[in-house]
């Protein structure tokens, strides 16, 4: 049986889960990315939107305008009915490694989606501040727009389509792997550190 999560998330919600394991998440999801992370860090500018409890998806779609009797414009305004996704992957989550722990800090996000792993500083924070980080499947950019029901906002789009916030609602969104879970433990690093070992031991018997 599919494991659901619906957002808002509480630490409890996500404190027994465990890299590697697989879940789903419903409710309302906002990207957020490079632009996004460095005006929260290190402009310190505050979201314009509550995060404490959200996820937060490293992406950047491309949105559709729906006609309109009225064509709305590109703005911070109710977008619900306005736009729609077209595509939505993820980037890679490690070219925000340098905010990200300032991210979870100053935002309460609890879960952070991408694309690969990130690094020790996301770690540190996850485990101070009991969130997690997890993969969305590359190259399913598609599978990713068909999970989204509906954009409900738009915030800071002066930023551009890929960069601003967009805030979506989804019923199902995944399928997620935890990748740093919020004991600290990272998918990625220990699996490299595996298989360097692996490598190791090999070339150990031919040299």
């Amino acid at each position: 049986m599919n494991k659901i999560l619906t957002l808002p998330l509480r630490d409890e919600d996500i404190s027994g889960l465990r890299i590697g394991d697989v879940f789903w998440l419903s409710g309302i999801l906002v990207t957020g990315r490079d632009e996004v992370y460095h005006r929260i860090v290190e402009q310190g500018i505050a979201a314009p939107i509550n995060l404490i409890g959200m996820a937060n998806y490293h992406a950047g779609p491309i949105v559709k305008e729906l006609p309109q009797e009225t064509p709305p414009l590109f703005t911070a305004q109710a977008a619900a009915g306005k736009y729609e996704i077209v595509s939505i992957g993820p980037t890679s989550s490690i070219r925000l490694e340098k905010w990200a722990a300032g991210f979870i800090e100053k935002t309460g996000i609890k879960v952070m989606i991408g694309k690969g792993g990130m690094g020790e500083k996301t770690q540190s924070s996850c485990r101070r501040h009991k969130a997690i980080h997890c993969v969305y499947p590359g190259g399913c950019a598609v599978l990713g727009a068909s999970q989204i029901d509906s954009i409900e906002n738009v915030f800071w789009p002066e930023l551009g389509m890929a960069e601003c916030i967009w805030v979506m609602k989804t019923r199902l969104f995944g399928p997620l792997i935890v990748s740093i879970d919020t004991k600290g433990n990272n998918l990625f690093a220990e699996n490299a550190a595996y298989y360097e070992a692996r490598k190791k031991d090999a070339m150990a018997g031919v040299l």
